[in-house]
């Protein structure tokens, strides 16, 4: 029998509701995924390199908010006042200049973690850093070289995060950048040292160069993304971020101009995905160890279907193996009350039971 969650959500994904909740038949097996599950840490974790410390705060992001317990994660991501400027991420909603309204949605909104800047969580940090876990993001893009140039820079240091009672460390690697090696680099030195320190660690694994805009924007291929997954396990992510898979393809297309670019294997395109967006999302899954890295996808811009889009995205994270949501300029971008039922919406899917991994 239906519920009222679950008949919430397939009217919010219209006519995709067939498709994105009857597929059944991915390339790579379920069976050969590592799932989320409230023994996530424990099952995963336990096996690994990461000191006491940082279990012990990847179990406090794991078992806080209302998907505390089940291995799922909704995260509010505010560092846009940095990444695409505060006038035009705050204009819609002035209230979120002010740091501590960024925490409050995370808090009433049920989020396992906010993640934001420096200045942002450290301005309301004796009085929040105990009650929601702080990832800090170490780095941005500062938008503001004339003209605009996309470098990922260090805004403070991991010992500051670690000192303001941060939970984990967030940062972005532009993958396929003329910065991409430096910014390699200098992250997976961070991410060490905050494994050292207890703190988790959580990459945004961009893609970025204009070569990539074809036919297609093949920022968003699984076979690029997800190879900028497996980098970023490689340097040893605890948990991956990365834009939702919108079509396939890249290496190919790239290679096409008698260019040589990467690896590719025909298989990957007809054993490993198909043009499905559940598939296209499992293959991001694999190329995260097979799920051992929980991968979240990124919410998106907000728009006229903020729900609707929403609830697709984290229905064709779920049903793939992903991980969970981080959904930000869709919350914030409103007046908190709507922000919160936005947050609530992603983590309903989570916790409808009916909603299966395919």
């Amino acid at each position: 029998m239906a519920t009222a969650v679950t008949t919430e959500i397939r009217s919010l994904l219209g006519d995709k509701a067939e498709s994105l909740l009857g597929f059944n038949s991915p390339k790579i097996p379920r069976e050969r995924l590592h799932l989320p599950g409230p023994d996530f840490v424990d099952r995963i974790f336990m096996q690994s390199d990461r000191n006491n410390r940082v279990l012990g705060n990847l179990g406090w992001m794991y078992n806080n908010g209302r998907l505390g317990g089940t291995g799922y994660l909704s995260l509010l991501p505010v560092d846009q006042g940095i990444e695409h400027s505060a006038g035009a991420s705050f204009a819609k909603n002035p209230d979120y200049f002010d740091p501590e309204n960024i925490v409050k949605l995370a808090i009433e909104g049920g989020c396992n973690a906010v993640a934001s800047t420096f200045g942002v969580l450290g301005i309301i940090a004796r009085r929040y850093a105990h009650k929601i876990p702080f990832l800090v993001k170490i780095n941005h893009n500062e938008l503001l070289t004339y003209p605009n140039s996309y470098e990922q820079i260090l805004f403070g240091t991991v010992k500051q995060a670690h000192d303001m009672g941060a939970a984990a460390i967030g940062a972005t690697i532009y993958f396929g950048s003329d910065d991409s090696h430096r910014e390699l680099i200098e992250i997976a030195q961070a991410f060490a040292l905050a494994h050292e320190l207890g703190m988790a660690t959580v990459l945004w694994c961009y893609t970025r160069n204009a070569a990539f805009k074809k036919d297609k924007d093949y920022h968003v291929s699984a076979d690029l993304t997800g190879q900028a997954n497996h980098l970023g396990v490689t340097i040893e992510a605890d948990i991956i971020k990365q834009k939702l898979a919108e079509n396939n393809g890249g290496f190919i297309a790239l290679n096409a101009e008698s260019v040589s670019y990467g690896k590719l294997d025909k298989r990957m395109y007809s054993d490993l995905a198909s043009d499905h967006p559940i598939d296209l999302c499992r293959y991001q899954v694999a190329n995260c160890y097979m799920g051992r890295i929980g991968l979240i996808n990124s919410g998106g811009a907000s728009g006229e279907n903020d729900f609707a889009e929403a609830a697709m995205t984290a229905v064709i994270n779920k049903r793939a193996g992903g991980q969970g949501l981080i959904s930000g300029r869709k919350a914030f971008q409103r007046p908190m009350a709507e922000g919160v039922k936005l947050l609530n919406t992603i983590q309903n899917v989570y916790l409808d039971k009916s909603i299966t991994v395919a």
